[in-house]
């Protein structure tokens, strides 16, 4: 399972007062652990309205259910409307983090991991050569390596 970084504005317009940020955080905190997942100390209070955004760690694959779970939590935790962040996935160098970059550009492949003789896993991925018509190979390469930390190999297939 993949793990991602779930950021929400909690006070882009800066109505809260420190000590309802302060609140808001620790109750954040309680209703995020119930759900599994676990709040980024930060502190809200120090930053500029546009910047008080939380981070929740959790885990899935779907990126809009994770963001309106995090919304929701929220939603319950502070007074104010929750506005939606960024997400980004944290890279453990797994298979599971090189499937998710390929469903990330639309893609299915078969990877395939292998010991190399230095001690780094090889990663031979197996596209079909028309997604590579939309898709350039170099972007899929990179955002392989950078997710697994492995040397990637792509062989393409009719």
């Amino acid at each position: 399972m993949r793990t991602a970084v779930v950021r929400i504005g909690v006070d882009p317009a800066g109505e809260l007062t420190g000590a309802e940020l302060t609140t808001g955080m620790t109750e954040l905190a309680t209703l995020a652990a119930e759900a599994g997942a676990r709040v980024i100390a930060n502190d809200l209070a120090g930053l500029p309205p546009k910047r008080r955004e939380v981070e929740i760690l959790m885990t899935g694959t779907e990126p809009s259910a994770l963001q309106n779970a995090a919304v929701e939590l929220c939603r319950r935790a502070f007074p104010t409307q929750p506005v939606i962040g960024v997400l980004t996935f944290i890279s453990h160098g797994t298979d599971d983090d090189a499937r998710g970059v390929l469903a990330g550009f639309g893609l299915t492949g078969v990877i395939d991991r292998r010991p190399g003789g230095d001690g780094w896993d090889i990663i031979t991925v197996t596209l079909r050569r028309a997604d590579l018509e939309r898709i350039p190979e170099s972007r899929i390469h990179t955002a392989l390596e950078a997710s697994t930390n492995c040397e990637v190999r792509i062989v393409l297939t009719d």
